[in-house]
């Protein structure tokens, strides 16, 4: 066999073993994946420097221990302040959304538009007035004894296409 000739068998790449030699490599190599390894050295996770500061220059450093506790105040206004600008940015952007859209409107868009905001309007108002109602409802006086109500009705009726004016006397 020449060297630019390829072996047409793996029996030919292999040097051949006995099955005596094949088996004592398997049970070899199989032993060796199998045997526990020794656990690996441990892995500094700290490093101190203990050579000597110089006698002219900085002082030794002070141990100082860390106690880092934020007060409630401050954290009241962070979470605060991260609040108000969430806020700010959605309040703008849906401002921006708002003139874009007025800015890209046609008499129709303007119309529904203002219907929309008379709409939304017109809900206040009603909200408004339901507790304005609610409010003046409630009545705080309390009567004991009884109530007598004297009503005079005054009827007047005058002109050409008669009109009439009722006037109420308490």
């Amino acid at each position: 066999m020449s060297e630019t000739d390829t072996p047409a068998t793996p029996s030919d790449w292999w040097p051949r073993m006995s099955d005596e030699a094949a088996n004592a490599e398997a049970r070899r190599i199989i032993n060796d994946l199998y045997r526990p390894a020794p656990p690996p050295a441990p892995i500094p996770t700290s490093y101190r420097d203990t050579t000597e500061s110089p006698s002219v220059g900085d002082a030794q450093p002070v141990w100082q221990d860390d106690h880092r506790i934020v007060p409630a105040w401050a954290a009241g206004t962070a979470i605060a302040s991260i609040g108000i600008g969430a806020g700010t940015t959605g309040i703008g952007c849906g401002v921006w959304l708002v003139l874009k859209g007025f800015a890209s409107m046609s008499v129709t868009g303007v119309i529904c538009m203002g219907v929309l905001l008379s709409g939304v309007a017109f809900a206040a108002l009603s909200i408004g007035a339901a507790f304005s109602r609610a409010k003046r409802s409630v009545s705080k006086a309390v009567y004991t004894g009884a109530v007598t109500k004297n009503t005079h009705v005054t009827t007047h009726t005058r002109g050409t296409f008669a009109r009439s004016h009722t006037h109420l006397h308490n």
